[in-house]
């Protein structure tokens, strides 16, 4: 197979922008302008610093029915490009419709504007042609599974790359479904989705790395007290470079209001209740938070059909 030879310093990596024309979460108006001040602001640094612009996933919040001001503003933003300096978006779990990719979502009418380059097969990608040594990048992207091993051929580039999408269990996050080990072939898995910004993990030779996203959209205290930053990778390092970006306040984008109860101040009563309050809590502009809410922990006892039955009689009444 052949596939493309780009000439950079590095990858410039961008997580998780979840575009979104009405705010999601707690956050106030206004979101949309702000992240895409954000992605101008991250594409003139990658250009300024010789370096190839790759979106970890998720550039949407929501696949389908984004407005046309706003992909035509994408457009602006993501076209004109050269060729070799196209922006490359890996296929996330957010840019998707019932877990499909179709061409009726967001991230496809891009594509077929030839504005961006996506990921949306697992495997090679391209080779990054760098002054410190060629690096073969790969994907996995949502929905595809992380290979246990990749074969390197004679002619591979001596650093392997490896871009995803996925649960991966970095120290804070010990429930996920992909454990970290020695992936053989592989250098460095550097993962999306996960939009807390994680400690980098060496196995064996793999680096795992998991920057985090360019957004704050939890109103919590971890959120006020992180910067939103896009990241650097280069032959050679040992950790990814962080990239502050310039971004407002907290106080500027998130209501002024107490926060939440954290998990550990939530005592007693059950898992359900403890969800169902803090569910309560937040405001859901999608107005998908409390059915995604009850799919995921409803079973098929007496009392839960009860629960889908008020549910369904408000939606309806509504």
């Amino acid at each position: 197979m052949t596939i493309d030879r780009i000439r950079a310093e590095g990858l410039f990596l961008i997580g998780d922008a979840h575009l979104a024309d009405t705010p999601p979460g707690q956050r106030m108006e206004g979101y949309l302008d702000q992240v895409l001040e954000k992605t101008k602001a991250c594409l003139a640094e990658a250009d300024r610093r010789d370096l190839l612009p790759v979106f970890l996933g998720d550039l949407f919040h929501l696949p389908r029915d984004n407005s046309n001001k706003m992909l035509v503003e994408l457009i602006r933003i993501f076209g004109g490009r050269a060729e070799e300096r196209k922006v490359r978006v890996l296929v996330g779990n957010h840019d998707k419709y019932q877990s499909r990719f179709t061409e009726d979502v967001s991230l496809a009418v891009l594509e077929a504007s030839g504005a961006v380059l996506l990921m949306k097969e697992d495997g090679p990608q391209f080779v990054l042609d760098t002054p410190a040594g060629d690096a073969l990048v790969c994907a996995s992207p949502d929905g595809t599974s992380i290979p246990r091993s990749f074969d390197r051929s004679e002619d591979c580039p001596e650093t392997v790359v490896w871009l995803t999408h996925h649960n991966i269990r970095f120290p804070d996050f010990e429930d996920k479904a992909y454990g970290i080990k020695e992936l053989p072939g592989i250098d460095w898995v550097i993962n999306g989705h996960i939009h807390r910004p994680q400690p980098t993990v060496k196995k064996g030779m793999t680096t795992w790395a998991n920057p985090g996203n360019i957004v704050r959209l939890t109103f919590t205290r971890r959120s006020m007290e992180r910067e939103p930053a896009a990241s650097v990778w280069q032959p050679g390092m040992d950790e990814l470079e962080t990239w502050v970006i310039p971004h407002l306040p907290f106080g500027e984008v998130f209501p002024d209001q107490d926060f939440p109860p954290e998990e550990h101040e939530l005592e007693g009563g059950s898992e359900f209740i403890k969800g169902l309050e803090k569910l309560a809590w937040r405001r859901t502009h999608e107005g998908v938070g409390l059915k995604e809410f009850l799919t995921d922990n409803l079973d098929e006892s007496p009392e839960s059909r009860l629960i889908w039955e008020l549910y369904e009689e408000v939606v309806d009444h509504d």
